[in-house]
């Protein structure tokens, strides 16, 4: 069972937000996406005990994805207010990780938590990353995967953001232009650089009691 600071129903939350990604659209639909982004978000800092300011920019950020979740719901159709939707979900999924890492990091022993804390903000690293290629295949005046999949849906730009975090690359769906290049090359790397950090974490914070010292 999960603790009453748990990552696992965050996780679940996620996978929920993933779910809704893949399976439906429309403009109604992403300000339903947008809205469970905003409790995933909310719940994700109350359980890593988010600083201050983290918190403070969280409120701006869900009160912003609340109004423009809501205005979408009346009057879907406008692209700049489909695209400042998919910004503002990026930008929860990005806030949300610091305090996650900052709560990881203070951790001292590779329980349960430590592994389920790493791995939501891992998860929202990739749905950051691939609401924020949405964003650009909405604005931008080309097709965003090139003219054979076009601007693709939700779905195709979540597999491309996890298939480029991985660094597991299939080809089978890439970024005809820029900025989207530049930013999944971002992407890779921050990936990369998150898993060696996070093995690192987990390895200094393993001591098998085998190993400790009367």
């Amino acid at each position: 069972m999960s603790t009453p600071r748990s990552y696992l129903p965050v996780i679940a939350l996620i996978a929920f937000t993933y779910v809704l990604g893949t399976s439906i659209s429309g403009a109604r639909a992403i300000s339903l996406i947008l809205l469970v982004q905003v409790g995933t978000v909310w719940y994700a800092l109350r359980v890593s005990a988010g600083r201050r300011g983290l918190r403070v920019a969280a409120t701006v950020v869900l009160m912003l994805a609340l109004l423009a979740a809501a205005w979408n719901s009346v009057h879907p159709g406008s692209r700049a207010l489909l695209a400042a939707t998919f910004i503002l979900g990026s930008a929860l999924y990005l806030i949300a990780p610091l305090s996650i890492v900052g709560d990881v990091a203070r951790r001292t022993t590779a329980d349960r938590e430590l592994m389920l804390g790493a791995l939501s903000a891992y998860l929202m690293l990739g749905m950051a990353f691939g609401f924020a290629y949405r964003c650009i295949a909405t604005l931008q005046p080309g097709p965003f995967f090139g003219p054979d999949i076009g601007d693709g849906d939700l779905a195709d730009t979540l597999f491309f953001s996890f298939v480029t975090l991985t660094t597991t690359g299939y080809g089978n769906t890439v970024p005809a232009g820029n900025p989207g290049q530049t930013l999944a090359v971002l992407e890779a790397l921050v990936g990369q650089l998150f898993l060696v950090t996070a093995v690192a974490k987990v390895v200094e914070a393993w001591r098998p009691k085998l190993w400790k010292r009367d």
